[in-house]
């Protein structure tokens, strides 16, 4: 057993990580659940950077549950056993999100907001956007193929990401 707090020993070290809040276990797993499949938003927000999205589910559609974000914004959530009027908490990594100034074509979480911060990282650029709701969300956008921004302070611009990286969570 090794007792840690530093996140990045925890998850390279590890074949199980214990995450407690105050003396209690919040979830015991390895390390990729602990991080791609947290069981809580204190998981989430404690292991690396986690956006939390908050909503009522619209609809079930192809097996997703479908929750509206405003009036142009879906976030689908899919292995997720909700029914219509369920409020859920979803998680979705920052890594996972594609920022862009076009809408994107369907079959995806999409969501529209106002970059309100760009921070350069080197190997990445930190994005913060504010949705309509007040919520601010997170992006990490890899430098892979150039060091510039997709999008500047002040630009409206589209968050989409995959349904399976939307993922329903206990508070």
């Amino acid at each position: 057993m090794y007792v840690t707090h530093d996140q990045s020993e925890a998850l390279t070290m590890s074949d199980r990580i214990a995450v407690m809040n105050d003396g209690l276990v919040e979830q015991l797993a390895g390390p990729r659940e602990i991080y791609e499949r947290p069981a809580t938003a204190f998981v989430a927000g404690f292991i690396g950077t986690s956006n939390l999205l908050r909503g009522t589910v619209d609809r079930v559609e192809s097996g997703a549950a479908v929750l509206r974000l405003g009036q142009e914004g879906r976030v689908l959530v899919a292995e997720a056993p909700h029914r219509a009027g369920d409020a859920i908490a979803v998680t979705v990594r920052p890594e996972k999100i594609t920022i862009s100034t076009e809408e994107p074509a369907g079959g995806v979480s999409a969501v529209r907001g106002t970059v309100s911060e760009v921070v350069y990282l080197g190997l990445y650029n930190s994005y913060a956007v504010s949705l309509a709701d007040g919520a601010e969300v997170t992006v990490f956008q890899q430098n892979a193929l150039d060091s510039t921004s997709t999008a500047e302070r002040g630009d409206a611009v589209w968050l989409s990401w995959q349904p399976h990286h939307s993922y329903a969570i206990g508070s």
